[in-house]
């Protein structure tokens, strides 16, 4: 019978060893997964981690180019109404200068008996008024002895041609035109010959 349990003891010593090598080989495998788990998860973390800090970073670049912006926009808005109110300043100005010879041509007109003298004083009055717009960028559009072009010109009548060369020429301007710097500002009234 010892026989029996000494063989029985092996077979359960046997038994026993493989149990604990199998309990240590799982305790070794579920640390090593522990690790492995772990180590990921710590590096998940940190690349979580590294795209929090990109987010934020982005966010907030984003959001002060989004002031720079909103200021950039108030600041050209208010210079634009800035320029508005004050750019015709410097027009008003010689204007006012222009007023100024007026007022003069007035007091002589009023004073002088010299009609020459009257005409001189408009002549150059004038003259300073054609400079001021020359200036200024306005130009007189030229019409008389032209085709006729209804996108230039406005006809307010037509009269019979005198003769062939004045079909559909302007013969005669009642109001000047004007444009300024090519744009036309306003538009000649003229006599288109049939």
């Amino acid at each position: 019978m010892q026989k029996d349990n000494q063989h029985a003891n092996p077979r359960k010593r046997d038994e026993e060893l493989n149990k604990e090598v199998t309990r240590d080989e799982e305790a070794t495998v579920s640390k090593e997964n522990e690790d492995k788990l772990t180590d990921a998860a710590v590096a998940d973390q940190k690349q979580q981690d590294e795209l929090q800090q990109k987010y934020d970073d982005l966010n907030n670049s984003y959001l002060r180019l989004h002031a720079e912006f909103d200021n950039f926009r108030k600041r050209t808005l208010k210079e634009k109404a800035d320029l508005i109110k004050s750019g015709g300043e410097r027009v008003l100005l010689d204007i006012i200068s222009l007023v100024d010879d007026f007022e003069r041509a007035l007091v002589i007109l009023h004073e002088a008996e010299d009609k020459d003298a009257m005409l001189e004083g408009m002549d150059l009055i004038y003259g300073k008024f054609i400079n001021f717009l020359k200036q200024h960028g306005v130009k007189e559009i030229e019409t008389i002895g032209l085709p006729f072009d209804a996108d230039r010109f406005e006809a307010v009548t037509t009269i019979p041609a005198q003769d062939e060369s004045q079909k559909g020429v302007v013969v005669d301007c009642i109001m000047k035109g004007y444009a300024l710097n090519e744009k036309i500002i306003r538009f000649p009234k003229v006599i288109v010959g049939e």
